[in-house]
């Protein structure tokens, strides 16, 4: 059987008993016991003024769990530790020039400060791991007046050997990067504009699944809480970007789309208002979701021998597509080839994709101008078949099918004092090979948040926001398929002043996870006042040793939170 893998930190929670720690909820990973193990230290780096200083280490696979190759997981631990002020920052972590993980920090807070030790399942990824390459940690750190918190972080791998019990994890043959291929920095291309590479595949590839890393930054930050250009000039100055609120991700093959992606909101620990999101960071904070496409039904026209352009750009519902700046977008090819060296063959038979979502835009402003309405829709529906010949006679009939369905309704009260959202995302997404499925993604990604300012200067608000991540996922035929379901509701206030601003919150957070394997997982954790006051777990994944306690808030605490970001306000307050 399976259990999760468990770092007790026994040392650091000696050394750190007062210290806030931080997490994001999510299922342990699902890893072999009783198997033997490699563990090697990547890299340990105190990240002070890093920006264009990224980490740059040699990683070699480890020779005493087993044949290279052959083992049967492998997880990335990272632990981090910070005290006093900064903002939240990302960190790409890109190995051979192939993105692995996006993550981004807690705030870390003055006095005993923050730790986070956040373990990551990167098994699909093991064909990098089987040869010396070079791992970069990219996390762009700030120190100035006013911002002096450093970003202290150890990162270990861990290397499970494969027994008769847990045999070699399933692998790609290949794994291509879509991605800057820079030696010293993340590979995460930043658009607008569009990205572009050019990629020349084996010629007996037989099917090709693609993985999506993207995220807003800057004025895309907040991209869900722009406003359509139509009714930016309604707005007080500074309420907000423009550009509107949709956002598709697409990828093109030689300039045409196959496939898209809407993506989650993800809200970093900085976000809104920081103190929703101590000690427990909003999902996808310090795991960002990912996005796949089938790629298989293009097979037949890159399996000539030469370069195919591939190109990852994010575009919006406005009439000319643009978006302000900027996103990081980047992303992979799991590749499989053939037996046979002989080329394959075949043909697109259908393609019934647009260049675009189909999207509407629509509003209302009241007679005194101080109430605005906004509601912006868009529809995506992509259907692309074809049939792949491969050199050993194999014949499959690939069919992908992508239906999107967004809607976004803004609502502004009193010259923007009350502001209000209501988002959804939904699709349904499919390929079949030959009538088995091999890619299944059905989601539902809701948003709503309500903010309140308690004067016309905006420097004191409450906010609440509900959000959940609902996910039916089998990325592709190598990696098992998951169910995942998280609903987190928050309440808090801030106040920005002079001598330090601060603000409370309330952070409810419920998770289920299961797969198809049959492991479970299920967490309902509360916190108030960077308190926890509830805390169960449940199901296969949870070691019967692993006991969580709930804990009871005791007296009113208002908790010192001085970074801030808020749409409208460029990337810090």
């Amino acid at each position: 059987m399976y259990i999760v893998q468990i770092f007790w930190l026994s040392l650091l929670s000696a050394t750190y008993a007062a210290v806030l720690e931080d997490f994001q909820v999510t299922q342990p990973p699902i890893v072999p016991v009783g198997v033997q193990e490699c563990t090697v230290k990547v890299l340990q780096r105190d990240f002070a003024f890093s920006f264009g200083i990224s980490e740059i280490v040699e990683l070699t696979p480890p020779t005493d769990c087993g044949p290279v190759g052959s083992w049967s997981a492998i997880t990335l631990n990272f632990t981090v530790t910070s005290n006093g002020t900064q903002f939240d920052r990302l960190g790409i972590f890109t190995f051979k020039n192939v993105e692995i993980w996006r993550t981004s920090t807690p705030e870390p807070t003055r006095g005993d400060g923050i730790i986070w030790t956040y373990i990551k399942d990167v098994t699909k990824y093991m064909p990098l791991f089987e040869t010396t390459g070079t791992f970069i940690l990219q996390l762009d750190n700030l120190i100035q007046t006013g911002l002096d918190g450093v970003y202290s972080t150890v990162l270990h791998a861990t290397y499970y050997a494969s027994t008769k019990e847990f045999p070699p994890a399933p692998k790609a043959d290949l794994i291509v990067p879509l991605s800057t291929m820079a030696n010293d920095t993340g590979n995460d291309a930043s658009v607008p504009p569009a990205f572009s590479l050019n990629v020349t595949l084996p010629v007996n590839t037989v099917k090709i699944f693609a993985e999506l890393f993207a995220s807003g930054n800057s004025q895309e930050e907040f991209w869900y809480l722009n406003a359509a250009n139509d009714f930016i000039s309604d707005l007080p100055d500074g309420t907000t970007f423009p550009q509107g609120p949709f956002r598709e991700v697409r990828l093109l093959v030689d300039g045409q789309v196959a496939g898209a992606a809407f993506p989650y909101a993800v809200i970093f620990t900085g976000g809104i208002n920081p103190s929703l999101w101590r000690p427990i960071s909003a999902y996808g904070a310090l795991d960002e979701p990912t996005y796949f496409i089938d790629v298989t039904p293009f097979v037949p026209l890159l399996t000539d021998g030469n370069p195919h352009t591939f190109t990852l750009d994010v575009v919006s519902a406005e009439t000319d597509h643009t978006i302000d700046q900027n996103w990081f977008v980047s992303g992979l090819l799991q590749v499989i080839t053939d037996s046979s060296s002989a080329p394959t063959t075949g043909n697109i038979t259908v393609y019934d994709v647009a260049p675009f979502a189909e999207t509407s835009v629509s509003g209302t402003v009241s007679n005194s101008g101080a109430d605005v309405n906004i509601t912006v829709n868009a529809t995506r529906n992509i259907h692309i078949e074809s049939t792949v010949v491969s050199g050993s006679g194999g014949v499959t009939h690939v069919v992908w099918t992508q239906n999107l369905t967004f809607s976004n309704v803004q609502s502004y009260r009193d010259d923007a004092v009350v502001q209000l959202l209501q988002q959804t995302a939904v699709g349904y997404v499919v390929s079949k090979h030959n009538d088995e499925t091999v890619v299944l993604d059905t989601f539902s990604y809701p948003l709503d948040i309500d903010f309140r300012f308690g004067n016309a200067d905006f420097t004191n608000w409450t906010s609440s926001v509900n959000h959940s991540y609902d996910r039916v996922l089998q990325a592709n035929p190598l990696v098992l398929g998951t169910t995942i379901h998280n609903v987190q509701n928050t309440d808090g206030f801030f106040q920005l002043r002079a001598g330090g601003n601060f603000g409370n919150g309330t952070n409810n957070n419920t998770f289920s996870y299961v797969d198809t394997a049959g492991n479970t997982f299920s967490r309902r954790v509360n916190a108030a006042l960077n308190v926890i006051t509830l805390d169960e777990e449940s199901g296969t994944l949870v070691p019967a040793s692993a006991q969580k306690n709930s804990a009871t808030m005791a007296g009113e605490t208002v908790v010192s939170a001085d970074q801030v970001r808020l749409p409208g306000k460029g990337s810090e307050v």
